[in-house]
């Protein structure tokens, strides 16, 4: 039954006949995508012991600020997403990467960046980082930062840079990052990924759309292609997710050459 017909016959004892035209009308007025629209199905999963190795590089970032809000100035703290970058064949890395929006409102350097790895071992690993490149702006919304001490890992947990030939916009992605939604994301606690899901843009633009699901909080996560000899190739950084299946992230090409320059 239409929605639009569950007020139509008699009004209820003592209920003014004008509140029940409110509501009709108010009904009527909805476009029908959102009279019927449902919850978009729940495609992330979350991070266990059976999930790909690599995850174990995502972490997440905590870095101070401030900003002035009518003139102003007034602490504010991102809380975003990060990976552990590394060379191929090696068995510690140094850099991580993740979006510029996230260091927007670093001002002081004197405040400390923290990059943890809750999953790499029973004890999570915490370092300071220090920024180093980022694009700028949102157009360019991407961000390269140091360790101050590097992070051991095993080889089979490496995220790397592929070729720059490896970046078909056909083949599956995965996206990973510490969403702070209240379902799966626990507020930020829980590393969630998506799987098999696509780029949607036919071609590499400053930020490429996709139909991968992610929220607030995976910002500056990372989004991975697997190559055919099981190689797992860093594609880009996530950049904005709305978490009803639809996000950008800034593809590598558009910060690969200072990546490598760095990973050197």
């Amino acid at each position: 039954m239409p929605a639009t017909r569950l007020f139509h016959g008699r009004r209820k004892p003592g209920q003014p006949r004008s509140e029940l035209s409110a509501l009709f009308l108010f009904l009527w007025l909805l476009p029908a995508d959102a009279q019927l629209a449902e919850p978009t199905p729940e495609a992330r999963l979350t991070y266990s012991a059976s999930s790909p190795a690599w995850l174990q590089m995502v972490g997440r970032l905590d870095v101070p600020g401030f900003k002035y809000e009518q003139g102003r100035r007034v602490h504010h703290r991102e809380n975003c997403s990060a990976t552990l970058v590394s060379r191929q064949g090696t068995r510690e890395a140094q850099h991580i990467v993740t979006a510029w929006h996230c260091l927007e409102y670093y001002r002081d350097l004197s405040m400390r960046i923290t990059f943890s790895l809750p999953n790499l071992n029973p004890q999570p690993e915490v370092r300071e980082a220090r920024a180093l490149v980022d694009g700028g702006s949102m157009n360019a919304d991407w961000a390269i930062l140091r360790l101050v001490e590097p992070v051991a890992f095993s080889p089979s947990s490496a995220v790397t840079i592929g070729p720059a030939n490896n970046a078909a916009a056909s083949s599956a992605l995965v996206m990973a990052g510490y969403s702070r939604d209240d379902g799966l994301g626990r507020s930020g606690q829980a590393l969630t990924y998506h799987e098999n899901c696509r780029q949607l843009d036919d071609v590499q633009r400053a930020s490429a759309h996709t139909n991968c699901q992610a929220y607030k909080g995976a910002s500056g996560g990372p989004v991975v292609r697997y190559h055919a000899d099981g190689a797992v190739y860093l594609a880009g950084v996530i950049s904005e997710g709305n978490g009803e299946g639809t996000s950008t992230f800034v593809p590598i090409a558009r910060f690969r050459t200072f990546l490598n320059n760095y990973l050197r």
